[in-house]
């Protein structure tokens, strides 16, 4: 129970004792006039009752009131919750459409890759045929000057005869 409350009830039980302990002057009946005709009535009575009324009567609007702000939170968990749906169902998009960014890059960079390795393996390959090709022309160039060398050789010495 809340201070509120407890202040009401503690209100509520002092004027129940203060009309108990009073009752014979809440019951004593007085003229009283209603505006159109004059009446004998306990004021005491009527006063209680009165209270009672107006208090039922605040009770009853707090009961609308907090029915009121019960249907109103529900709605608002129900907004919540589709708001929150609808943002999960974004952020999923969000981290599909990322998905699909880095799949494509992935790709791309893959292909510059296989690209930059085909264009590497062609020009080892052509370095390897010019190695090839300045092997051959040096080894026949080498041969050329070992064919001259045995040229010269062969007029200078002669031949010994078999």
């Amino acid at each position: 129970m809340n201070l509120r409350a407890l202040a009401v009830a503690l209100v509520l039980a002092a004027l129940a004792l203060f009309a108990a302990m009073n009752w014979v002057a809440f019951t004593t009946p007085t003229a009283l006039t209603l505006g159109f005709a004059e009446v004998q009535a306990p004021l005491g009575v009527i006063m209680l009752i009165v209270t009672a009324l107006v208090s039922g009567l605040f009770l009853v609007y707090i009961v609308f009131q907090q029915a009121g702000v019960i249907l109103e939170a529900r709605r608002y968990a129900k907004d919540l919750k589709a708001q929150r749906e609808l943002a999960d169902k974004a952020e999923a998009s969000r981290f599909t459409e990322l998905r699909a960014f880095l799949d494509g890059e992935l790709r791309r960079i893959e292909a510059q890759s296989a690209a930059a390795s085909r264009e590497a393996v062609a020009r080892v390959e052509q370095a390897e045929r010019q190695l090839q090709d300045k092997l051959a022309e040096a080894t026949r160039t080498l041969s050329a000057y070992v064919g001259e060398i045995e040229d010269k050789l062969d007029r200078l010495l002669p031949r010994p005869s078999a």
